[in-house]
């Protein structure tokens, strides 16, 4: 499929994970690592008339999935939205006001995991656990959107048991 989808004037939709796991006590985003520079949360392409939530955890378990395991994909709340205004790289977390039919619509949703997880990752790619601090205000290391999700897990309270 092309990704065009009409049903939303023509935008592509797509939908990631933010999944969070915690190491000595300070909360870290799992993504995904190609090289030694590109890092990407684990997400898909929406399909037109597909549900947004279901399609994210298809997602997560084709793309972090072990065979034969069945994982229980807890996606809880939307953490970001970011639009593409045309075919070019940058990116925003609103529609810019010249902008009638932006081209891609980005939603993060918060991923809650298992108490024990088991991934298979995909070829080529490393899964890497960020420190939030890390993921800071360093959009050179990280991009727009995995840079400010420290901002956007800000309102949220971490239990450590």
């Amino acid at each position: 499929s092309s990704g065009i989808n009409a049903e939303y004037g023509g935008m592509r939709r797509t939908v990631e994970g933010v999944l969070l796991v915690h190491e000595h006590n300070l909360p870290h985003v799992l993504l995904l690592q190609l090289g030694t520079s590109f890092f990407k949360l684990p997400g898909c392409e929406v399909k037109p008339g597909e549900d947004e939530v279901e399609c994210l955890k298809t997602c997560l378990s084709e793309t972090l999935g072990r065979a034969g395991d069945t994982i229980h994909w807890g996606i809880d709340e939307l953490v970001g939205n970011w639009w593409r205004p045309n075919y070019e790289p940058p990116q925003y977390p609103y529609v810019p006001p010249h902008v009638t039919k932006p081209k891609e619509h980005r939603r993060l949703f918060l991923v809650r995991l298992p108490e024990r997880s088991m991934f298979a990752v995909p070829r080529n790619y490393k899964l890497v656990a960020a420190p939030l601090f890390e993921l800071y205000d360093n959009s050179n290391g990280y991009g727009p959107v995995i840079s400010t999700l420290p901002q956007n897990l800000s309102r949220f309270s971490y239990v450590y048991a």
